[in-house]
């Protein structure tokens, strides 16, 4: 027989952590048999692998050089062997439960090819405890820009420790380029919704919100701010080619990612400078999401006036006059002389 499920854990220096994650593992409700657990250590330098080390051999550790999350994906995948692949951050732990909930949606349910759900916030800090969870069961695809919208606002109910994907859908994503050194849950969480994805309101896992977070980072640390900002962008130039290549239409793509690329795109040149070409991409992008149907005077605006004024002025100084252009409503004018539609 196949085996049912492996868990795969990525850790880097979460000493303190990383127990609780093994454990609550270990404590799930599935025969060991069904359950391989293995655990990629991306560089640590302090004890967490001595810690993993204790829980072999029901747990295998692999270790790697530091390269970031998604080269953890990569060798982890490849020597992991379940049906199902279910993904833990080493500083989240998993409910009571949650591996016999998500595999038993995908047992029943083959047309599904992946399972998201609910989760606990915890804030370190404070010790609050939120509850982030849906409403309702939903099945989330991107078949229609309608659907790929409604998949989009429900983005954080499958982040890397709600997710468990089919072996054969991680086959079209893997490997995920390395420049992700986080956020690779992303290329999973997209090819999954390819496919279609189950989201459970039940929350199963725990996030944990601490100092040490790449994502959650405290708005004062502006170094890390900025990395987490420019791999967020660096993440959807990931994504589009990914969506284009599992066959997504692309009028779901836009109403996927055009948005939030549009807008991430833009904070960053405002505020981190960049190169003219992707002031011009992201404008165009934005041109592409907003108008579907623009009139050929309209096409002329922004191509050769819009374009233009992209690749001539600095990023800073185009938006600059971007927000000059629109405190004082001169689009009034450009409607008159160019209508949109």
């Amino acid at each position: 027989m196949k085996l049912l499920v492996t868990v795969l854990i990525d850790t880097y220096n979460q000493e303190r952590y990383i127990e609780q994650a093994l454990v609550s593992v270990l404590e799930q409700d599935l025969p060991p048999r069904d359950i391989e657990i293995v655990v990629v250590d991306d560089g640590s330098t302090d004890r967490t692998p001595e810690i993993i080390q204790k829980f072999a051999p029901r747990v295998r550790l692999l270790r790697k050089k530091n390269g970031g999350q998604a080269s953890a994906f990569n060798a982890g995948f490849s020597e992991s062997h379940g049906q199902f692949v279910a993904f833990l951050d080493g500083d989240d732990w998993f409910a009571t439960g949650k591996l016999a909930a998500v595999v038993k949606v995908l047992q029943e349910h083959p047309e599904v090819g992946a399972v998201g759900h609910g989760y606990y916030e915890v804030n370190e800090a404070t010790n609050e405890v939120r509850i982030c969870a849906a409403h309702e069961p939903r099945f989330l695809h991107l078949a229609t820009p309608d659907a790929s919208r409604r998949a989009y606002l429900d983005w954080r109910f499958f982040l890397t420790s709600n997710l468990t994907v089919r072996r054969r859908i991680l086959h079209r994503v893997i490997p995920i380029p390395e420049t992700l050194t986080f956020n690779a849950d992303a290329p999973i969480a997209m090819a999954s919704m390819a496919v279609g994805l189950q989201v459970i309101e039940k929350p199963l896992a725990y996030y944990r919100r601490h100092a040490d977070n790449r994502w959650a980072v405290d708005s004062k640390d502006m170094v890390r701010v900025r990395r987490r900002d420019e791999m967020n962008e660096r993440m959807f130039d990931v994504l589009e080619p990914l969506l284009i290549r599992l066959g997504v239409p692309s009028e779901s793509i836009v109403s996927l990612l055009y948005p939030p690329w549009i807008d991430t795109s833009r904070s960053n040149l405002r505020t981190y400078g960049g190169s003219r070409v992707n002031v011009l991409r992201t404008e165009m992008r934005s041109f592409r999401s907003e108008f579907k149907n623009p009139s050929i005077r309209y096409r002329l605006f922004k191509y050769i006036v819009v374009g233009a004024m992209t690749l001539l002025l600095p990023p800073r100084g185009f938006y600059r006059m971007r927000e000059w252009y629109g405190q004082r409503n001169l689009r009034r004018f450009r409607e008159r002389l160019f209508k949109s539609t």
